[in-house]
């Protein structure tokens, strides 16, 4: 067996981020589940998808899962039932996004590559997985994050509506797929001083971003090979996008649109419409 081939049959550990960001989340609100990880996509709890999605790779050795809170697992027999025979391994969440990553990063071995990914990602597939996760290896860069482009969404599946940021060379979607290596953890730390500055934008801005990158970014000059080098410097890890295939990976399960999305995909059915009801 090559070196590259070796390298590329490297393991991770995954980190499933799995806490609701609200008491009033939608999806939880609209499913009547307890928690916005436990509600049914396709008659599957999302989280069981993912977790489904990571056990069949054969470049994941370890699952770990942070949130929901103790008390909510057993409205989820199928999950309580993985922790309980040691599949998926279970933290308590901290009370932000980043700090559940450096909570989880901080219990899984120093030297182990990890994948991150959220508990709403409800259309991850093994293959999805095993393409990110091999490219990220073949990158060779401290952390990889996982896009796919504005073109993409709009040709598979035209009228969603996603979050781009639009840059010189197109716009892209985030996919909630991250990797880090043992250097490029500190990115999560990096992150957090992002979360802390989120409700002061002027600090954020001045402090992390810098104005010469949101100038650029306002006027579309902005393209990713420079964004990501800008990161670099500020972060001291260098990362790398990986584009995807797959527009299913830009998909996340945040709104009652995105669920009737996800559904018609598994359906392959068309798009139901679903219409907010006004409040007074």
């Amino acid at each position: 067996m090559s070196y590259q081939q070796k390298k590329t049959q490297q393991k991770f550990a995954a980190l499933v981020l799995a806490a609701d960001r609200t008491t009033s989340d939608p999806i939880t609100q609209h499913t009547g589940a307890a928690c916005k990880a436990f509600a049914p996509v396709g008659g599957v709890p999302m989280i069981i998808r993912v977790l489904d999605a990571l056990a069949a790779s054969d470049l994941v050795d370890s699952i770990l899962l942070c949130g929901p809170p103790r008390f909510l697992l057993s409205d989820c027999p199928p999950l309580m039932k993985r922790i309980e025979s040691g599949k998926v391994s279970w933290l308590p969440n901290k009370d932000s996004p980043s700090r559940s990553a450096a909570h989880g990063i901080n219990h899984l071995p120093a030297d182990s590559p990890v994948l991150i990914t959220t508990a709403d990602h409800a259309l991850l597939t093994p293959h999805i997985v095993h393409y990110f996760l091999t490219e990220s290896v073949k990158a060779g860069h401290d952390a990889t994050v996982g896009l796919v482009t504005q073109k993409q969404m709009t040709a598979s599946f035209p009228g969603s509506k996603r979050t781009y940021f639009r840059l010189r060379d197109g716009g892209i979607c985030g996919c909630n797929l991250f990797t880090f290596n043992p250097q490029g953890r500190t990115l999560v730390q990096f992150w957090r001083q992002v979360e802390d500055l989120r409700k002061q934008p002027w600090q954020l801005i001045s402090q992390i971003v810098g104005p010469k990158i949101v100038l650029s970014y306002l006027f579309r000059r902005l393209s990713l090979a420079q964004a990501l080098n800008a990161l670099a410097a500020k972060s001291g890890v260098r990362a790398q996008g990986i584009m995807l295939p797959d527009a299913r990976a830009g998909i996340d399960v945040d709104k009652i649109e995105d669920l009737l999305l996800a559904e018609s995909i598994l359906n392959k059915a068309p798009v139901p419409f679903y219409k907010r009801k006004k409040t007074l």
